[in-house]
């Protein structure tokens, strides 16, 4: 059984979704598939088939989300420490070509959310990145093409 890596943000991120698919929205599908049912006819009863596609989708992200957890190895970051890139790190890069400055956090994949700047543990750049401290050039192959990259920083928040 493979576990899945992730912060205790994302770990509580997970268990909040869970409780409101479980207590939340699972009652309300059951409440709609039966006032559907009251309709009558369900085979060309649109509302049905509609409420039970939701409780589909529902009960499978609710066994998604389960066996997410039961396989959660929960990394503490403000436990960690080091100035070597590894999960959890968030890392100040300068582009070597634009002279920008971009900032990430390596999290698990549950969790990864580009427009927090929390990437994948599994991405191009955190592959690239972990193992390396601060000085090192990395060169991230990207789809829109190769890019250089210098760790100018690397904290644990």
């Amino acid at each position: 059984m493979e576990k899945v890596p992730m912060t205790s943000a994302g770990n509580k991120m997970l268990q909040e979704e869970l409780k409101q698919r479980t207590t939340v929205e699972r009652p309300s599908i059951v409440d709609a598939i039966a006032e559907a049912r009251a309709h009558g006819d369900l085979s060309e009863n649109a509302e049905y088939h509609a409420a039970k596609e939701a409780q589909g989708h529902n009960e499978g992200r609710i066994q998604e989300l389960e066996d997410k957890l039961s396989r959660a190895e929960v990394i503490d970051v403000s436990k960690l420490s080091g100035d070597v890139v590894k999960f959890g790190a968030t890392v100040s890069l300068i582009d070597e070509d634009t002279e920008e400055e971009k900032r990430y956090m390596i999290v698990g994949d549950v969790e990864s959310d580009v427009k927090q700047n929390k990437v994948s543990i599994s991405s191009p750049i955190s592959r690239a990145l972990i193992g390396k401290s601060v000085g090192d050039s990395v060169e991230v192959a990207a789809p829109g093409g190769a890019h250089s990259y210098e760790i100018v920083e690397v904290k644990f928040i």
